[in-house]
């Protein structure tokens, strides 16, 4: 930030996420610290803006996804990919609101010229809310591909997650209790403020 003030600066966007919410009482470790680091940037960010007379905004998006170049949908495509079935903890009821990257970056532009903006953080959402399963399915159909999701016990689903962890570093149980929560936010500031218009949710690889 102080690289960039002496160049200029006047105004930031800078980007957080809506994680800084919803991991917050993981019961994993790691994922509280996530949280407690994105609300102390947020902060950090803040205070330095105020300090140094730079009009900030902040966006949260939710669940990021742009086919082939993310670990969230995309590593789920991959999984689809490989083993030509989904496994869900219990029946994946929790609400998402998956959004594109390059919709993140229009509405940052958007942000960045929009004077109402200033000095505001705004949550940022895809186009659709849906289930975690109708999510999963519609990766299997942007693949081409039958939609095979495998629900299970939620105690099946972590003994899957701890045997998987040597493969896939990011797995944990927390991961399957979420599939069985709310994780929506709300946009209608950033529809206001900037105009924030995203695509409804069919990734297509």
């Amino acid at each position: 930030l102080p690289g960039l003030k002496a160049r200029g600066m006047v105004r930031l966007v800078a980007f957080s996420s809506t994680s800084r919410f919803t991991k917050v009482d993981s019961p994993e470790a790691s994922e509280r610290a996530v949280a407690k680091a994105l609300a102390d940037a947020e902060q950090a960010v803040e205070t330095w803006c105020g300090e140094h007379g730079v009009a900030w905004t902040i966006l949260r998006p939710t669940l990021i996804y742009d086919e082939g170049h993310d670990e969230n949908v995309s590593r789920i495509a991959r999984l689809a990919r490989r083993f030509h079935v989904m496994p869900l903890s219990g029946r994946g009821e929790g609400l998402r609101q998956p959004v594109h990257a390059a919709d993140l970056a229009v509405g940052a532009l958007a942000a960045a010229m929009a004077p109402g903006a200033k000095d505001r953080a705004y949550d940022l959402v895809g186009g659709e809310t849906l289930t975690y399963r109708a999510m999963v399915d519609r990766i299997f159909e942007g693949l081409g591909k039958t939609p095979r999701a495998m629900p299970m016990p939620t105690w099946l689903f972590g003994l899957l997650m701890r045997l998987a962890k040597p493969f896939y570093p990011g797995a944990t149980a927390a991961m399957g209790t979420r599939m069985g929560q709310d994780l929506t936010f709300d946009s209608s500031a950033a529809m206001r403020d900037f105009g924030w218009s995203p695509r409804r949710f069919h990734p297509r690889f």
